[in-house]
């Protein structure tokens, strides 16, 4: 390979055009029949997606944001109500919450995982909320009614799930999963001792289809997952004005629904995904590889025994993120961040109160990570690109000339 092509962060054309025989017969098929909004392909691909998260049903929507916000609305969540979350994470998980009526409110987050620390939710749970004679808990930050909970599996890998739904159902709180980022991520429950797909832990979950995901459609799509068949119910009427059947509406919904073209394209992606989810985890492994031969001082994501990430993202930490960052960009090798500013220092949520130091681990996390290229058609070759980028701006250089070999052996250790 040419090293003075440039690496992408992302590539998003390649599934495409391997896919793009099976994609086109979706548009005519849509053409042929009119069936823009709702019908078979969406139904199907609703079928096909809880299938394969291993839940009774999913609801197409046209967000993950709409997804996460129809599922806190149809699991009960009120206006005023709390809902408990980290602030690590895209601003569409507390976009979500604020437009289902309820006020977010954080907890940090573990330095290893990047995912919600159960250990911060207890002392949250038990230190900063108090319980009335009613049975209600209440928030000593804001005096308002705590009722769920939403972790968030960043990054592909699913937060520490029996703990939170333990201190849930301690304290009576609803477990509502944020999965835009984690489709076919596993967590080995203890509790029911056996592994647990993504999106099938809590009393719903919400998926996101945006293009860059694992599951990506080629637009704008979501979906809620769920058992509980009247909270299925109640999404399908919120993504379609409040409808029961056409023309009777019971409430007031909104225009949420997954374009029939976009079910579609997804039915035919979804067919690969545990393919590209395996490759995902092999390119993670050859970096694991790659970054420990090499001795630089950046260590791999940490996958603890109990998760079986699907890598959405692969990320890593540097105390000085710009220099590598500018080092990386000016060598031709793509890199992002994922996020720079913690929610709770965001100027879209001064109103919270909260401030500088509150929530130490991600802040300092925040402001050392960096996003590394990721995805299933990503070579070892443009790896070793990618760490030698590293390491070199860091003084030191890859002794890796059959890369290949070296990532086979680090996929045979997962």
């Amino acid at each position: 390979m040419s090293t003075d092509k440039k690496v992408p962060f992302l590539d998003l054309v390649t599934p495409h055009v391997e896919l793009e025989q099976e994609l086109n017969e979706v548009f005519r098929k849509a053409l042929r029949t009119a069936g823009f909004i709702g019908g078979p392909m969406v139904e199907e691909f609703e079928k096909a997606f809880a299938d394969f998260c291993d839940v009774e049903y999913a609801v197409g929507v046209n967000s993950g944001t709409d997804a996460l916000r129809f599922a806190l609305t149809a699991c009960g969540v009120k206006q005023g109500d709390v809902v408990v979350t980290v602030p690590h994470t895209f601003i569409a998980t507390t976009e979500a919450i604020s437009q289902a009526g309820a006020v977010p409110e954080f907890v940090d987050i573990d330095e290893r995982t990047y995912n919600m620390d159960p250990e911060k939710l207890r002392e949250y749970l038990e230190r900063h909320c108090k319980k009335e004679a009613s049975g209600h808990l209440i928030s000593l930050h804001s005096n308002r009614p705590v009722t769920a909970v939403v972790p968030v599996h960043l990054y592909g890998q699913m937060a520490d799930m029996d703990t939170i739904v333990e201190l849930a159902q301690r304290f009576n709180l609803i477990v509502i999963e944020d999965a835009c980022q984690a489709h076919g991520a596993k967590y080995f429950s203890r509790r029911h001792n056996r592994w647990l797909k993504a999106g099938s832990v809590g009393k719903a979950s919400a998926f996101s289809f945006y293009p860059g995901k694992n599951l990506g459609a080629c637009g704008e799509a979501g979906a809620a997952t769920t058992n509980d068949e009247e909270i299925a119910a109640r999404v399908k009427m919120l993504r379609d004005h409040g409808q029961a059947r056409k023309y009777y509406h019971d409430f007031e919904g909104y225009n949420g629904r997954l374009d029939a073209i976009q079910a579609g394209l997804l039915q035919v992606k979804l067919n690969h995904l545990a393919k590209w989810n395996e490759q995902r985890r092999e390119r993670a492994a050859g970096y694991g590889g790659l970054l420990t031969q090499a001795g630089c001082g950046i260590n791999p994501p940490y996958e603890p025994e109990w998760s079986r990430a699907i890598y959405h993202l692969y990320v890593i930490r540097t105390e000085d993120r710009e220099g590598l960052i500018n080092h990386l960009n000016n060598v031709g090798i793509g890199a992002g961040i994922h996020y720079p500013i913690p929610l709770h220092l965001q100027k879209a949520y001064e109103s919270l109160h909260y401030r500088k130091g509150d929530f130490p681990v991600t802040e300092t996390i925040a402001a050392q990570i960096i996003s590394l290229p990721m995805f299933p058609q990503l070579t070892a070759e443009q790896q070793v690109r990618v760490v030698n980028g590293i390491v070199g701006f860091l003084g030191n250089r890859v002794p890796a000339e059959h890369p290949s070999d070296m990532t086979e052996m680090a996929v045979r250790s997962i």
